[in-house]
């Protein structure tokens, strides 16, 4: 039986390469984006210690100054986590961007492995028919043989 040989396995290659680079491009992505996630709840909770520093201080003697300080904090809290939510959001669209171009990259890839299964199976029928032959040949070759040794 002769050899199976798909003559666009190179571009299989190529299709599989490009999937593992797209799959880690997309872990990438989701890593950055979990990152920046953390970020974000280390801030709020930050934050909720800065509110909660702010709730202190005003049950005490009033400490004009500490107060203003901490409603400084406060805002530039805000301020931080607003950015860090746009972070995120940049982050997510990069996931986006990632999870669709590694689909379409799947994609082609199954499309090229299903080209390989259709060439294959091809490949089979031809060679099932090709050995079908040549045993109808062998076959009528010793019948003819028979015959002429009978005479």
């Amino acid at each position: 039986m002769a050899r199976f040989v798909y003559r666009m396995q190179s571009i299989l290659n190529i299709k599989l390469k490009t999937e593992d680079q797209a799959r880690m491009e997309f872990g990438a992505a989701k890593h950055r984006l979990d990152l920046e996630n953390d970020r974000l709840e280390q801030m709020m909770e930050k934050r909720l210690g800065y509110l909660e520093e702010g709730r202190d201080l005003q049950k005490d003697r009033l400490k004009v100054h500490e107060i203003i300080d901490n409603r400084q904090y406060m805002k530039t809290m805000d301020d931080l986590i607003e950015q860090q939510k746009q972070t995120i959001r940049k982050a997510e669209k990069a996931v986006d961007v990632a999870r669709i171009r590694l689909t379409t990259v799947m994609q082609e890839r199954k499309m090229q492995e299903k080209l390989r299964e259709k060439a294959f199976e091809t490949f089979v029928q031809d060679e099932k028919e090709a050995e079908a032959r040549e045993t109808d040949q062998r076959s009528s070759f010793t019948y003819g043989q028979r015959i002429q040794n009978n005479r």
